[in-house]
C-alpha cells in the first residue's frame, strides 16, 4: 500500500469536498485540473473514460472521485477517495442541518441561499467548460451542448431523446465530415 499516494489523494479530494455545492458537478473543473494537469494520474482521455463510466452509473455524481481514487491507488485510492469527499461535507451538513432548523426562516438564511446559488451554477458550468474543452468534438461538441441546454431549459425535452439525438448528430457528423 503507498500511504504517501494515499495522503495525497486524500489532500487533494478533501478540499474540494467543501465546494460541492452544486453536487457532484460542481467539482469537475478542479478534479480535472488536479488528477490530469497537476498530478498526471490521468490522461485527459482517460478522465474523459471515467467521467463517461460515472455519469452512466446509478449513484451521486461524485461516484467520478471514487474512480479517480481506484485508478490511482486501487481499491485503498478509491476507498481514500470516497471518504474524503463524501465525510467532511456529510459532517459539516450534519451539523448545519440542525442550526438551519433552529434558525428557519431568518433573514440570513434567505441570503445565503440566494448568495450560494449563483456560485453552484457557476461552479457547474466551469465543470461543463472543463469536460467540453478536453472532449474531442470540438465545435459541434459545443452546438450539441448548447442545444441540449436550451431544449431542457425552455422546450422541456425529455433528457433521454436528447441523448439519442446528440448520439444521432455525432454518428451522421462523423460519417459525412470526419474520415476515419
Amino acid at each position: 500500500m503507498n500511504w504517501p499516494l494515499l495522503l495525497l489523494l486524500m489532500r487533494v479530494i478533501t478540499p474540494l469536498s467543501f465546494v460541492t455545492i452544486g453536487g457532484g458537478a460542481s467539482i469537475i473543473a478542479d478534479l480535472e485540473r488536479q488528477s490530469v494537469t497537476v498530478h498526471h494520474w490521468l490522461t485527459t482521455g482517460q478522465f474523459l473514460d471515467l467521467f463517461a463510466i460515472s455519469r452512466a452509473s446509478p449513484g451521486p455524481g461524485s461516484l467520478l472521485v471514487s474512480l479517480i481514487g481506484f485508478h490511482v491507488a486501487g481499491v485503498a485510492g478509491a476507498i481514500v477517495a470516497s471518504m474524503a469527499i463524501f465525510v467532511p461535507t456529510s459532517l459539516i451538513l450534519y451539523v448545519l442541518a440542525h442550526i438551519w432548523r433552529f434558525y428557519r426562516d431568518a433573514s440570513w438564511q434567505h441570503a445565503i441561499e440566494r448568495g450560494l446559488a449563483p456560485v453552484a451554477a457557476g461552479l457547474i458550468l466551469a465543470g461543463v467548460y472543463s469536460i467540453l474543452q478536453i472532449a474531442e468534438g470540438g465545435a459541434m461538441a459545443w452546438i450539441v451542448a448548447i442545444g441540449a441546454f436550451v431544449a431542457l431549459r425552455w422546450l422541456r425535452a425529455n433528457p433521454f431523446v436528447l441523448m439519442a439525438l446528440g448520439g444521432a448528430v455525432f454518428a451522421i457528423v462523423g460519417m459525412y465530415w470526419w474520415p476515419s
